[in-house]
C-alpha cells in the first residue's frame, strides 16, 4: 500500500520495548526524523501517508479526514513515546527538542501561534491537525491520557526523577537525560513532613550518567537517597560527568 507506509507507535517501540535490534531501532527513529517531524508546524504526525483511499478497509481510523487526528495528524501518545524512545537511548538533546516541539506553551509564543492553535496552551491535547487550512490546530484537550504521559516521559526520563523501595525503605533515585547545553537543574521534593532540595550539575555537559550523590554533605555510594519523614530539610547534590 502506498498508505501508512511509516507508523511512529510501531517506530518507538522498538526502542521502548527493548527487544528490536538496536542499529534497525536506530533506523527507525531516523525515518521518524525524517518523514513525520514537522517541526515547522510544531508536531509529530502519527502515520505517514495518511489513509484516504486503499482498498482495504483500515477500521474507523479511515472515518477522519485525512491529515487529521490518527489519520496523520499528531497522536499525542504517539508523539510522547518517540521523545521516551529519545531518552531511553541517552539522547537527551533530541529527547528535549521533540518535547518542546509539542509542549502546549510552545503552540501560543505569539499571537499568531495562538490563533492557530486555537486550544489552550496550558493543556495538553489529544492530537494536532496536519492537514491545511488547519495545520497546527489543537484538537481534543482535558480528556487525554497523553497528559499524564508528557508528565510521566518529562520527570520519569528527562528529570530522571523516581521513587522506588528497597528492603521497604523508599529511596529516591537520580538519573537525568538532558540536553548537554543544560549547565543542571533544581528541584524540591516534599516527603511527608521533610524537605529534599535537589541540586543537579554538569560540568563536562553531558546527557546522561551520575557520577557522584551527596547528602546533607556526605557522599552516598549508592546513588540514591534513603528518604525520611523527619521534618528537616536535606540537601543532595548530584553531579554528573557521563561515562
Amino acid at each position: 500500500s502506498q498508505e501508512c507506509r511509516i507508523d511512529a507507535i510501531a517506530q518507538a517501540w522498538a526502542t521502548i520495548s527493548g527487544l528490536g535490534d538496536p542499529e534497525r531501532a536506530s533506523q527507525a527513529l531516523e525515518s521518524v526524523e525524517e518523514k513525520l517531524v514537522r517541526r515547522e508546524d510544531g508536531l509529530i504526525a502519527l502515520l505517514a501517508p495518511p489513509f484516504d483511499r486503499m482498498e482495504h478497509d483500515p477500521g474507523y481510523i479511515k472515518g477522519y479526514v485525512p491529515g487529521v487526528r490518527e489519520n496523520g495528524g499528531q497522536y499525542t501518545h504517539a508523539a510522547l513515546w518517540v521523545v521516551l524512545a529519545y531518552l531511553i537511548r541517552g539522547d537527551g538533546d533530541e529527547g528535549h527538542t521533540l518535547l518542546d516541539v509539542i509542549n502546549p506553551v510552545s503552540h501560543a509564543l505569539d499571537r499568531a501561534s495562538a490563533l492557530r492553535y486555537k486550544v489552550e496552551p496550558y493543556a495538553v491535547a489529544a492530537d494536532v491537525y496536519a492537514v491545511d487550512p488547519h495545520t497546527g490546530r489543537g484538537g481534543w484537550t482535558w480528556y487525554t491520557g497523553s497528559a499524564s504521559w508528557f508528565h510521566r516521559v518529562a520527570l520519569r526520563w528527562l528529570i530522571g526523577f523516581r521513587i522506588v523501595t528497597r528492603d521497604g525503605v523508599q529511596v529516591l533515585t537520580l538519573d537525568p537525560c538532558i540536553p548537554k547545553r543544560w549547565p543542571g537543574f533544581e528541584l524540591v521534593y516534599r516527603h511527608g513532613t521533610a524537605s529534599y532540595r535537589v541540586q543537579v550539575e554538569n560540568p563536562r555537559s553531558v546527557n546522561r550518567g551520575v557520577a557522584r550523590l551527596t547528602l546533607d554533605g556526605v557522599d552516598v555510594p549508592a546513588l540514591e537517597v534513603p528518604l525520611a519523614d523527619d521534618g528537616a530539610t536535606h540537601e543532595v547534590v548530584v553531579t554528573m560527568l557521563g561515562g
